[in-house]
């Protein structure tokens, strides 16, 4: 936790002393986010869900080379439909209590992207109405609540690797798809540790930047 707090501090003074050397604009974002668990040993079937995201996002491109960065703090509601009962371990009764079949697991996450960004801004004034840019960076995701599920252990952050592409309209408008490799595990089983799982996220936002 404490090396989560210190990346996160320095990214934010980075981000400051970048600031006034760009031209900085934030705006609202919403999307939806379709998320599945990549586990180190598959001994049950999963499926994927959909959850929404919302959040503020804010993005500061350097003058004349396309280049740039943007960051955010966004609500997404993750995790993946996990079938226990197929194996004795869960499916029997865990400390006295009725052991589990197909339960949903919900991780409500604060993901925290940092990316780096190239947007197109060379295009004979076309890029005054359309713009297409690609970005990709890491991810610091804060777990903010998850499902009451007695045999899971879920840790209080985790990191990921993300990349995407997207358009801008009219230099406000921006609509953009990505995908989330988890690096470290979002989830763990408890009776057997070594069962830990990684986020895979697929999400399709927009946002509108002032």
């Amino acid at each position: 936790m404490k090396k989560l707090i210190a990346i996160i501090l320095l990214l934010a003074a980075f981000g400051g002393a970048l600031t006034a050397r760009g031209e900085f604009r934030w705006g609202p974002t919403a999307g939806v986010a379709i998320t599945n668990l990549k586990y180190k040993q598959t001994l049950f079937t999963k499926d994927q869900c959909v959850g929404p995201q919302v959040g503020v996002i804010g993005e500061m491109m350097f003058p004349g080379i396309g280049f740039g960065i943007d960051l955010g703090a966004i609500y997404s509601m993750e995790g993946a439909k996990l079938h226990l009962g197929e194996q004795p371990v869960w499916g029997d009764s865990y400390n006295g209590q009725k052991g589990y079949g197909t339960v949903r697991l919900y991780l409500h996450k604060i993901d925290i992207p940092i990316n780096l960004r190239f947007k197109w801004t060379r295009m004979n004034g076309l890029e005054e109405y359309w713009a297409p840019y690609v970005f990709g960076g890491p991810v610091i995701s804060l777990l903010a609540g998850h499902s009451d599920i007695k045999v899971i252990d879920n840790p209080f952050g985790s990191i990921g690797l993300q990349c995407g592409l997207g358009f801008e309209i009219k230099k406000r408008f921006q609509v953009q798809a990505s995908y989330l490799w988890g690096m470290t595990y979002s989830t763990r089983m408890e009776k057997l540790v070594d069962v830990s799982g990684q986020s895979r996220v697929w999400s399709v936002r927009v946002a509108y930047l002032f």
